[in-house]
């Protein structure tokens, strides 16, 4: 599955840390990191992370790459492989 994290949105409220830790972690207080591939075993941590982004920052998408049409969360606008994220407000 292929995951992007619109860092511009991002709030660092790390829920998705704590549903699908293999693939998201937080850099100190704000910063998120994640891997920009996930495993189908990941499917369901995946799916919760999504639902829980209280900023809808995450989409997945789990389709090949000729029917790539991105699943869950809304628009994409960030980088691919996260090393920055924003601050709480």
């Amino acid at each position: 599955m292929r995951v992007v994290v619109d860092l511009n949105r991002c709030q660092g409220y790390a829920q998705c840390a704590f549903l699908a830790p293999d693939v998201f972690r937080m850099h100190g207080d704000e910063a998120l990191l994640y891997t920009p591939r996930a495993g189908a075993e990941q499917r369901e941590r995946m799916a919760r992370a999504v639902a829980a982004c209280p900023v809808q920052a995450i989409v997945v998408d789990d389709r090949d790459e000729e029917q790539r049409t991105p699943v869950g969360g809304t628009g994409v606008g960030g980088a691919e492989a996260g090393g920055h994220g924003g601050g709480r407000r």
